[in-house]
This record gives C-alpha cells, structure tokens and sequence, in this order.
C-alpha cells in the first residue's frame, strides 16, 4: 500500500508547482531554500522517461535519468529525495507503472498531470485530453495506486460545469490517490481568464482527501501573504505556484521576496554546480527578468550560448572558474580513484593506442566501422564484435572491439557509445595497417557503396515481406542481414 500522503508535509503551505521548463532541479532547489515544502518537476512524457537509463553522476552528486541521445531528461539529488514529487504525462496505465517504477526509489511521489492544454500533450491523448476520459483515469490512477510504493497524486482542470468537476473527482477519489491538484480554469482557459475559487472550494468541500489549489499566479499571489489568501479562498489544504514561483522564486519566503538580482545569482550557482543545460537556464532567467529583457542585462543574456556566457552577462565570470576548477579537481580525484575498477581496456591481450573519430576527416557516409565490418567479409570473418561501458563519474565512454580473436582499443574516452565504438575501429584498422576511408586516403569507395547498396535492397524487401527474397538473399556466403544496422553506422 502506498505510504500516506502526510508524509510529505502536504499541509497548509506553498509547493513548487511544474510548468514548462520550471521544475528542473537548480530551481526546486532554490524553491525549497526560499521556503516551499514541495517541488514537482517538470512534466515528463512516460514514453521518454521508458527510453532513459538511470545513472548514478559521483561528479555531480546526482541521479540522473538519460536519454539514449545522451541527453539528461530528469536529474534529482538526495537533497529533495523526500520532497520532490515526479510529475509525468501518460496515456496508458501500463507505460504509467513502468515509468513510475523506474523513478519511484528516487522521489517521494508520482504525479499524473490531466490538466496540460497544449497541443502536444492532448494529441497523444494526455494532459488536458485524459477529463474526458474518466475510464481511463480511473485505471491509470488504481494501476498506480496498486503497483507503485509512492503516493500518487494528480492533477486536473475544472469541467464545463461545477456538478461535472466534482463527479469526475469523487471517482478520482474513489481510485486511491493521496491528493488532487485543482487548477482552476477550463482547458480552453489561458492565464488572462479569471480563477474560479469557487468550483475549488466546492470540490475542497465534497472530498476527504487534499485538494491542492491551482491557478492563483495571475489574480492572486504577488506575495507569501496571498498564499495564504488563495488557500482560504479556496478551502484547500495547500496551494501550487508555478508562475510567480518562476517569476522569483523567493515568493516563498515569510519574511518576504528578495531582491530579483540576489535570486537571480543564487540559481545560477546551482545551474553551474548541477550543469543544468544553458538553455533551459538562459530561459527561467528570461523568466525572471521579464520587462528588463531590454536592457544591456537582459541582451547579454539573450545572446549567451553557454553557462560561461550567462556567469559573463551576470559579472559571475569568478564564480564560474572556480566552480569549473572544483568540479575539475574532483574529477581527477575520482578517476584516480576509480582507474582500477572502470577501464576494461587494462587486459594486457588489449593492443591500444590514443585515436579520436573526427567525422569531418570522413567523406559522407563513410566510416572506419564499416571499413573494418567490409573488410572482415572480405576475408570471411565473424563480423567485429563490441563491448562498450560507460564510465559513472564523468559518462564517458570506452570500446574494445574484437576481430579475429584479437582485442582493440583507443586509450582515449569519448562522449557517446557511437564515438567509442568508431575509435576502436580505428585502434583496429591502423594496427593492421588497412584503410579505414579517409577523405587524403583516396580510397575506392566503390566496392562499399555497392555493399551498402546490396544491404538496403536486403531490407527493403524485409519491409515489404518478401520473405522467398529475403531468404535468397541471407543464403549469401559470408552475409549478415542485421550489419549494416548494428555496425555500419
């Protein structure tokens, strides 16, 4: 069963609510300095979080959860573990469980957000899509509820009539949740459109578990006491900001905001000490700066193309390199540390050497990896075989190939599992002094090229069916339908 929702501190305060771009973690750690007792994160398609894979970061002092673009999709720290609550958009309850199982052990609830409008939230039949849909919200919810170790929360907006709304939330009710987030506006309602207090406080009044007020950025909340004056007004139990929590992040504070300037510099640290992507930074400081995006300020911050840039346009040139020189020492210290355990390269049967893949030195196309794969058909070999691991600290990446019995590898580590994988090759191609297609090689691409042509009409006839064709054609000496996927890139 899932833990009780009090747990988390769900009483009469501000959270951190997650809109668009705001819930990353340099800024629900700033939100949880500033006074909110919890932070959501920013909403995260189930479809995407599925496709990631957890990483431990010693650098950073992180969990991080990334893409196989080697992007950083959601990144946390034990710091919020107990208080940060994973917000994710879903349409299907199996994806949900699965997704909310991945992250579970790393946050202390699981939202569903049923209230996003936008366009690529309901297409796919999530957000905002899910009201009219009560069947499935019901069995997303109870999936949830049943599956998962967290409390699981949700987040809607109000229907087209106040007797809908609370229908649609009893059921909610009814499914298990620990607590409903109400914004309240209808789905077609944008922030110029008056909150409707009034439909919250009746479903605050027609329920037993806690509704979260939503919605009061525009009409209401300036300031810590209008906190206050939305939940009352509402009847909730607490209350959700997301806009005027981005506009300065300090409305959370008792004893008042802080100057824009003083928070301004504040989450910038934690945006260079958790290398949150420059971006997504350069954003919330828009955000922050709204009116004053005109002056010299704001232009320098418009034209930054790097967290160094940012420190530059906010005279933070100084922290910059000192947080730079201190991740760096680290850096070294922990591979000092780890060199024993995360090199699989130190089998002395490894013949090494210190090479780098540079496509720009590469026709278009071409690479040692298919050199090295045309050139173990050739000789009716097994085709080259790779073994790549990724290094926790920094996620960096080594490979060690194997071609005819004998093991090959570059000293140097790269920033993708493709990059690795193509140094290897090369390790391999100059060892046994063969061409591995260079743009000064001159090398005849034909015999290739009519390789990769040969390869393409094998999977275009898979894709059409043709299996007599198909299995023509992998009756060939010496061919394997699946190289020119797995190792021609």
């Amino acid at each position: 069963m899932p833990v009780n929702y009090t747990s988390l501190n769900f009483i009469n305060k501000a959270i951190l609510a997650p809109m668009v771009r705001v819930g990353t973690l340099p800024m629900r750690l700033l939100a949880l300095d500033y006074g909110a007792d919890i932070v959501y994160c920013e909403e995260l398609i189930d479809i995407k979080m599925l496709q990631c894979k957890r990483i431990e970061n010693d650098l950073l002092g992180t969990v991080d959860f990334v893409a196989p673009n080697e992007r950083v999709v959601f990144r946390t720290c034990e710091r919020e573990k107990d208080c940060v609550v994973f917000q994710m958009g879903t349409a299907d309850a199996e994806r949900a469980l699965a997704a909310a199982r991945l992250v579970e052990n790393d946050v202390a609830g699981i939202d569903v957000n049923m209230g996003c409008p936008k366009e690529y939230s309901t297409k796919g039949g999530m957000g905002a899509a899910l009201l009219s849909d009560p069947d499935r919200i019901e069995s997303i919810l109870t999936t949830l509820v049943n599956g998962v170790s967290r409390p699981i929360t949700c987040k809607i907006r109000i229907l087209p009539s106040k007797e809908e709304t609370i229908k649609l939330v009893k059921r909610i009710e009814q499914a298990g949740v620990a607590a409903i987030a109400v914004h309240g506006r209808k789905k077609e309602e944008r922030p110029q459109h008056p909150v409707q207090c009034d439909v919250i406080k009746a479903i605050s009044e027609s329920v037993s578990i806690p509704v979260i007020a939503n919605g009061g950025s525009h009409d209401f909340i300036k300031e810590y006491a209008h906190l206050r004056t939305f939940q009352e007004a509402t009847a909730a139990s607490s209350v959700m900001v997301a806009r005027a929590a981005m506009w300065n992040p300090s409305v959370f504070r008792k004893e008042g905001a802080l100057p824009l300037k003083d928070v301004m510099q504040e989450y910038i640290k934690y945006a260079v000490r958790y290398d949150n992507h420059y971006t997504n930074t350069k954003y919330c400081l828009c955000q922050m700066l709204r009116e004053q995006l005109e002056n010299a300020q704001g232009k320098k911050l418009h034209a930054a193309q790097s967290l160094q840039e940012i420190c530059e346009a906010f005279e933070m040139s100084s922290f910059f390199q000192e947080a730079s020189d201190f991740l760096e020492k680290k850096k070294v210290s922990l591979q000092d540390k780890n060199q024993n355990n995360d090199d699989l390269t130190e089998d002395t049967d490894v013949i090494k050497m210190a090479v780098r893949f540079d496509k720009r030195e590469y026709p278009p196309q071409i690479t040692p990896k298919m050199y090295l794969l045309e050139w173990c058909r050739k000789e009716k070999l097994l085709q080259p075989a790779y073994e790549t691991i990724e290094r926790p600290w920094d996620r960096l990446f080594c490979s060690v190939v194997t071609v005819a019995e004998q093991k090959y590898s570059s000293t140097l580590w790269e920033k993708s599992k493709k990059l690795a994988e193509q140094a290897a090759a090369i390790a391999c191609l100059r060892t046994l002094g063969l061409p591995e297609g260079k743009r000064n090689e001159n090398t005849n691409h034909t015999l290739l090229n009519k390789r990769k042509r040969q390869d393409q009409e094998l999977l275009n006839c898979g894709e059409h069916g043709d299996s007599f064709v198909m299995e023509a054609l992998c009756k060939k000496p010496h061919f394997l339908p699946k190289a020119s996927l797995c190792n021609g890139s």
